[in-house]
């Protein structure tokens, strides 16, 4: 779902693991162009395995590779995803509950036409927002290619100011406890920065902290 372009899309009635996650985000890349951020929740689908410290999966490696950078909500939070939240809602009012569908192929036309309708009606939308950047032609996803770049993981932190990514406790601030901060991995820099956000001010973000932070030499180039 593109939240300034209204750009959605949906793929009932297939096992979505992260292979059809992939799948699904290239083949719409591909139509609509690169976005300079993709944002997800925390499953393992997106994120990689939780039970590894300094982990990352394929979507993450995915992203990277085509210079977008991937953006994680807040655990157990639904501020960031409304949007998202949003439209499965509609389309389970529009499409799943409100007709009768005899096959998985009749439920997956009938989505179909529904997506192509609302990106009609999300035309004007468009116009208002970021550039996407083409596609780069014969690309081809690598999941061993080491990665650059950066990740953002926005977290909540607990009574002491620590912030928890990658299986890292992270002391933040003792004074922004129970705040919301941004938490960007420079892949390249080795470090991670970490900004206060505030909703009545999401434009202010003032660096918290900078902490040393290198991911396993299997993902990056030493």
């Amino acid at each position: 779902m593109a939240l300034h372009g209204g750009l959605c899309q949906s793929w009932p009635g297939n096992i979505y693991d992260t292979g059809l996650a992939l799948e699904a985000m290239l083949g719409h890349w591909q139509k609509w162009g690169l976005p300079d951020y993709a944002q997800f929740d925390n499953d393992n689908r997106f994120q990689g395995p939780h039970q590894h410290r300094d982990t990352i999966g394929r979507v993450i490696k995915m992203c990277l590779g085509l210079g977008v950078v991937p953006v994680f909500a807040p655990v157990r939070e639904h501020g960031l995803q409304n949007a998202i939240e949003s439209f499965n809602g509609k389309w389970q009012e529009k499409v799943w509950a409100r007709f009768e569908h005899e096959s998985r192929d009749g439920l997956r036309k009938q989505s179909d036409r529904y997506i192509e309708a609302k990106i009609v009606r999300c035309a004007a939308r468009r116009d208002g927002a970021p550039e996407r950047r083409e596609f780069p032609a014969r690309w081809e996803f690598d999941a061993k290619k080491k990665v650059r770049g950066r990740i953002i993981y926005i977290r909540r932190t607990n009574d002491q100011g620590e912030a928890s990514i990658l299986g890292h406790q992270f002391a933040v601030d003792e004074r922004w406890v129970h705040r919301l901060v941004r938490c960007e991995v420079d892949i390249d820099a080795k470090v991670i920065r970490f900004y206060a956000l505030r909703r009545s001010a999401p434009d202010q973000q003032p660096m918290l902290r900078e902490v040393a932070y290198k991911l396993p030499l299997r993902y990056i180039e030493d």
